[in-house]
């Protein structure tokens, strides 16, 4: 753009170049094209007015303020240095931030210490970008990450149910930072938290952001090191990050604008753990909300979503607990039914069948103590698998009903019927005691001969 002061006049050609004869061929001496270069650019664009965005802002002692002029549209890379004294300064309505867009009205020179283009600012004002600009260029990239595939529900991962560690990437000044703890602690007091502070506002955000999510990366590459098991049990972190919470509170469609930059999706996409994002309100979208892998409403919502309630683990774990004391029980007595089966079918001996009845009530009392024993233990100790007692438990049940089922072969061992069986028939009296000696029969006495398919009724020859 050519300022509507526009001169077209050319550099003053210093003395000490002229010769006589006209234009001298001698080389220019420094101080002599620095002026003339500030000179011409004086002459043509000044004073001029210039718009960009504000990076690099310091100001120093005496009052004076020197930062970098960029061009807003991120698309561009060009920057020019500023500066701004002390009178000027004192006469804005506003205090400049990194980030800020402005429009300068000043002079564009050339600081002769440096030789580098300046612009000198007279006025600064504070330009409020337009909403319809940013929505424009928010659907633009929108439509061009979704053609590359960013958002495409296939490569999203699940976050997991059951976490050990999350990490949240926030401004650590962020009033989300305090809900995110506050629900974790609430919820998941056990749930490991790692905070990566970062700018999430501003033009510093953009770079911070991906930073953060790169030191996450760096965490558990360093974690899954074998020289970091040996300093896990000093290092309260020394677990793998298993989520990331990306989180902001509420503002402007211009205040979240940092994560609708190319950069911050592309970081959010490359992160290798599920990446849960909470920027904003309900209402508050951003490109990194379609990049993430869950979306969040809030970034409390973000912590609800990692941190299942202790309660809900102690209750599901009490479940597990009661269905398998039922389930031994039912076993158990499963087992004890089949002994009296057993014991009905053989007659003899008796007393036997209830000793070792009384064998069995006994095992089975101290297995419902030793499983009732375990259980409370693995209800105190929620991280424990319950798979390992239900292994030991059934080992434990296929031990004894071993031991039962060689002892009821034992005891059917010892049925008489089988050595009837054999051609072999037991005497007795006719009041059922068994005769064991010829001495103790008389002649004509009654007794009584049991075979194998029945009984026969005799008397004693003479």
């Amino acid at each position: 753009m050519i300022p509507t002061n526009f001169k077209p006049t050319g550099p003053t050609i210093p003395d000490e170049a002229v010769s006589a004869s006209g234009v001298s061929p001698r080389a220019w001496g420094v101080g002599a094209l620095v002026r003339a270069l500030a000179e011409a650019l004086e002459a043509r664009f000044n004073p001029i007015t210039v718009r960009g965005e504000i990076t690099g802002f310091s100001k120093a002692t005496s009052g004076h303020c020197y930062f970098t002029l960029k061009d807003a549209d991120p698309r561009a890379d060009s920057s020019i240095s500023c500066a701004m004294f002390r009178r000027v300064a004192g006469m804005l309505d506003f205090s400049p931030k990194n980030g800020d867009v402005i429009e300068l009205r000043g002079r564009v020179t050339v600081y002769a210490a440096r030789g580098s283009l300046q612009l000198v600012a007279e006025h600064m004002a504070k330009v409020q970008t337009s909403q319809g600009e940013l929505w424009a260029r928010f659907e633009a990239l929108k439509q061009q990450l979704a053609a590359e595939g960013l958002f495409d529900a296939e490569r999203k991962r699940a976050v997991p149910r059951f976490v050990r560690h999350i990490a949240v990437v926030t401004s650590l000044q962020a009033a989300a930072l305090k809900d995110v703890l506050a629900a974790m602690a609430r919820r998941a007091p056990h749930v490991v938290v790692t905070v990566f502070g970062c700018a999430v506002q501003g033009g510093s955000a953009i770079r911070e952001i991906g930073d953060a999510l790169s030191n996450v990366e760096q965490h558990n590459q360093w974690i899954r090191r074998p020289s970091a098991k040996k300093s896990s049990d000093l290092i309260k972190s020394a677990h793998p990050i298993d989520a990331v919470l990306l989180v902001r509170g509420g503002g402007s469609f211009e205040d979240l604008w940092a994560f609708n930059e190319q950069s911050v999706v592309r970081a959010v996409v490359a992160c290798s753990v599920p990446l849960i994002c909470g920027v904003g309100h309900e209402t508050d979208f951003s490109l990194c909300d379609f990049a993430a892998d869950l979306r969040a409403p809030t970034p409390t919502a973000a912590a609800e979503l990692v941190s299942e309630p202790t309660d809900v683990w102690l209750a599901a774990l009490d479940l597990m607990n009661d269905r398998l004391s039922n389930a031994m029980h039912r076993r158990i007595d499963e087992r004890a039914q089949r002994l009296d089966q057993l014991a009905v079918q053989v007659s003899r001996p008796q007393h036997v069948v209830q000793r070792w009845r009384l064998h069995l009530e006994r095992l089975q009392g101290r297995v419902r103590h030793a499983v009732l024993s375990n259980l409370q233990q693995q209800s105190q100790q929620m991280r424990r698998p319950e798979v390992d007692f239900l292994s030991k438990s059934l080992e434990m049940i296929a031990r004894h009903r071993a031991r039962l089922d060689t002892l009821s072969a034992r005891l059917d061992a010892l049925n008489p019927q089988h050595v009837l069986a054999r051609g072999y028939a037991m005497i007795t009296s006719t009041n059922g005691h068994a005769i064991t000696s010829v001495a103790s029969l008389h002649g004509g006495q009654h007794v009584v001969a049991t075979l194998s398919d029945g009984r026969v009724g005799m008397v004693v020859g003479p």
